[in-house]
């Protein structure tokens, strides 16, 4: 059984990769693609992602990571790093600035493999993995979020309560990778996962409220109307 399982591991990686780049769209984060590079309005961008799981590169592997991060900051103006890390479900919506385990598996330290990735040279970071959202933080003048909940999860997992809600971000940094400014979206998932406006802004507040109780001062404002930006 495990032979299968690894095989169509495989397949599926390779599957997920050939309809990428047949509809042009960029990717990162599978053992063969570990970074990519592509260019947006006259800046060079470089991608790169990690997470756990089997055939990808690995958010544990910290000595491998930066080297990523640091090959593409040398090569391009910003570097995004992704990671799916941290343990799953309401019960891990919080920072605990710890290695955090799920089922038994080491899923990283979110909090200090973004500071990680960000002394190496990337400048923007956004996680994802916990199925619920988590707080957003600012490090080094670069922003970090450590989860952005459920999306594309049509009729896949349960989206109640707090599984249901998330946050679209919308980041502006300068020529540098510095934050400079950013809005939150709520949003909220209805029926099997159809992503809808949430005009009571749960996302919202559920960021403000963990930044709060799990980081305290980040140097970021958060407006009522979603608005980010730096306190002065």
């Amino acid at each position: 059984m495990a032979q299968v399982r690894r095989g169509a591991n495989v397949r599926g990686i390779r599957n997920t990769t050939k309809l990428l780049q047949d509809a042009g769209i960029h990717f990162a984060g599978v053992t063969d693609y570990p970074q990519t590079i592509f260019e947006v309005n006259g800046l060079t961008i470089g991608f790169c992602a990690f997470s756990p799981n089997r055939g990808t590169v690995r958010i544990n592997d910290l000595a491998l990571a930066k080297q990523i991060v640091q090959d593409l900051e040398s090569k391009v103006d910003i570097v995004v790093v992704s990671f799916h890390g941290g343990g799953e479900g309401l019960a891990h919506q919080n920072i605990t600035k710890q290695t955090e385990f799920y089922l038994g598996e080491n899923r990283g330290n979110p909090y200090q493999f973004a500071r990680d990735m960000i002394d190496a040279g990337a400048d923007v970071i956004l996680g994802h993995g916990p199925h619920v959202t988590r707080a957003i933080d600012l490090y080094k003048n670069k922003f970090i979020a450590y989860s952005l909940g459920n999306f594309s999860t049509y009729a896949r997992f349960n989206l109640q309560g707090k599984k249901g809600i998330s946050p679209l971000l919308k980041i502006n940094v300068d020529e540098n990778g510095d934050f400079v400014d950013g809005k939150i979206v709520s949003i909220k998932l209805i029926g099997q996962g159809i992503p809808v406006i949430d005009s009571t802004n749960q996302a919202l507040l559920t960021i403000q409220n963990l930044i709060s109780t799990d980081l305290g001062e980040i140097g970021l404002i958060l407006a009522k109307d979603g608005s980010i930006s730096l306190k002065e």
